[in-house]
């Protein structure tokens, strides 16, 4: 009997795995698909010349991530690869807002949308490098985060103290129309926010777009060579190697509780898996309580908060084979990685408009990524493998297109969507159409088949909207990753600090699962350690 259970080998759940192996645990994972990684995963199978990221794709959290720094990833052989430009927003009449790797250079390229803007950039960075870290450090650590959070207060002062806190409460367009004159650097924060389920007029959304342009000016959007799978590879391998068990094809379909505790997970198969100290679930939040724990051994109160549980928004993808790169009339948009592609700040907010209407956008904004531009291993010379996503309603009432898009996600729903996807890049990249080899659709019904935790596609585990976020996530209670059930902790994107390749929830999970054991998990893994070396 392993001393831990984990339900779910996404990254959240292999960190979680990892951590209780360093502290000497034995682990045990259980994964219910074929393979690991959850939403990090990549393939062949648009093209076996290419290689396709399945679903996430850049990793400029995980780049920043103290969590993932601790755990040295390239040990295990994990190598990063980085596009010459980080990001960049192309507009119809070849202007291009670009975020470069040096910030000099970012700085230059917005003055050429108003003079003036590339100091207000510089200043808004500067800000960033005074505050980042330290905020990083706070939200990748257990709520509330006491140190972390007591330097964080003293950096903030010295960095503007309320009126940076108020810049990150504010929504992202009227933040952009406070720094900047010019709609490029609103377009770059505008479109980050919007990786998420923000609208430029959400309250907050200008501390996430702010947060994610900033973490791609000092680390860039990064990407793990060969494949995200690569990402995966390296946790899984740095988990064997410290004698934990990995179980593909594993369904958990039930947690065991008794008196008031987790003690194993019983699986599709009939198997009871047993837990001497812990279970921790990769999963979301409705699918542990509502699924795996039952109603019975949960108080009331949280069972009437998850039905006001909110997921993100829907996801809609396509990947391509293409023959050569992509044409785009900006040509500054060739060389980044992600390309955000919508005519404008009010394109954005009729897309986020439309999606709050429950309609399906006619102009879809599409987050476009350029992977053999980031990684030249993923396709020949002089091909590109690329993808995009666009966001959809998680209830789809009408469609604003011409479509008639229900959300039954049939054949011909799919290729609609698609083709509508690809109408948006050729509006950007005349001929575009023309260079595709092969494509493939990723629906969100598609989405979450391949991942039960991204619901209709829905990335994040839950909206990033403030109302579940730190001790709202997932319901209003500590910010924690324990659970009601004594020993079961919740070791998903469903807790603080929500979405992003990370690892911090899974970490958190795993701090919190140690804690009650303290010294006796030392003397355990000083014995393991004499044992190994006998």
């Amino acid at each position: 009997m392993p001393d831990a259970v984990v339900i779910g080998a996404g990254p959240n759940g292999l960190v979680a795995a990892n951590l209780l192996a360093d502290a000497g645990w034995s682990v045990e994972v259980l994964e219910a698909q074929q393979e690991p990684g959850g939403a990090v995963r990549s393939d062949r199978g648009v093209h076996p010349d290419y290689v396709s990221d399945l679903f996430s794709a850049f990793y400029p959290l995980a780049a920043a991530s103290p969590v993932l720094a601790r755990l040295d990833l390239a040990a295990e052989g994990l190598r990063w690869s980085y596009a010459p430009r980080v990001l960049a927003h192309p507009l119809r009449d070849g202007r291009c807002a670009v975020l470069e790797r040096r910030v000099q250079e970012t700085a230059a390229g917005l003055d050429g949308f108003a003079s003036g803007d590339g100091d207000a950039w510089r200043d808004m960075y500067a800000a960033w490098r005074r505050v980042g870290q330290d905020l990083v450090q706070a939200m990748f650590t257990p709520f509330p985060p006491v140190r972390s959070g007591l330097r964080l207060a003293a950096r903030f002062r010295a960095a503007g103290g309320l009126r940076l806190a108020r810049n990150l409460a504010l929504p992202v367009r009227r933040l952009g129309e406070e720094e900047f004159r010019g709609e490029g650097a609103r377009l770059l924060l505008a479109g980050n926010a919007l990786h998420a389920d923000l609208a430029p007029e959400a309250v907050g959304s200008g501390g996430f777009g702010w947060l994610m342009s900033m973490l791609g000016q000092s680390h860039g959007f990064p990407v793990p060579v060969g494949g995200a799978g690569a990402l995966t590879a390296a946790l899984v391998s740095r988990l064997r190697h410290r004698d934990g068990v990995l179980r593909c094809g594993e369904r958990a379909v039930s947690v065991v509780v008794r008196g008031g505790r987790a003690v194993g997970v019983r699986t599709a198969g009939g198997e009871t898996v047993g837990a001497r100290r812990a279970v921790l679930a990769d999963t979301s939040a409705p699918a542990l309580y509502r699924e795996l724990v039952g109603e019975e051994h949960l108080p009331s109160r949280l069972l009437r908060d998850l039905e006001r549980f909110q997921w993100d928004f829907a996801t809609f993808k396509v990947d391509w084979a293409l023959t050569g790169p992509v044409p785009w009339t900006a040509p500054q948009a060739s060389g980044a990685g992600t390309v955000h592609v919508a005519d404008g700040m009010d394109s954005l907010t009729r897309f986020a408009s439309q999606i709050a209407m429950g309609q399906v956008p006619d102009e879809p904004f599409a987050l476009f990524g350029q992977m053999t531009t980031a990684d030249p291993s993923r396709s020949p010379v002089g091909t590109e493998s690329a993808w995009a996503y666009t966001h959809l309603p998680q209830h789809i009432t009408s469609d604003a297109g011409p479509d008639r898009i229900t959300g039954r996600w049939d054949a011909r729903e799919q290729e609609a969507m698609a083709d509508r996807v690809e109408a948006q890049v050729e509006r950007f990249a005349p001929g575009f159409r023309a260079r595709i080899l092969a494509r493939r659709i990723l629906a969100p019904t598609t989405l979450q088949a391949m991942d039960e935790n991204l619901h209709n596609g829905a990335i994040n585990n839950g909206t990033t909207a403030l109302h579940q976020q730190a001790v709202f996530r997932p319901v209003p209670g500590t910010g924690r990753p324990e659970t009601p059930v004594k020993g079961l902790y919740l070791a998903s994107a469903a807790a603080h600090p929500g979405g992003g390749v990370h690892g911090a929830p899974g970490a958190n999970a795993a701090r919190a699962a140690l804690r009650p054991y303290g010294l006796q998990t030392l003397l355990h893994r000083a014995q393991r350690i004499r044992t190994a070396e006998m």
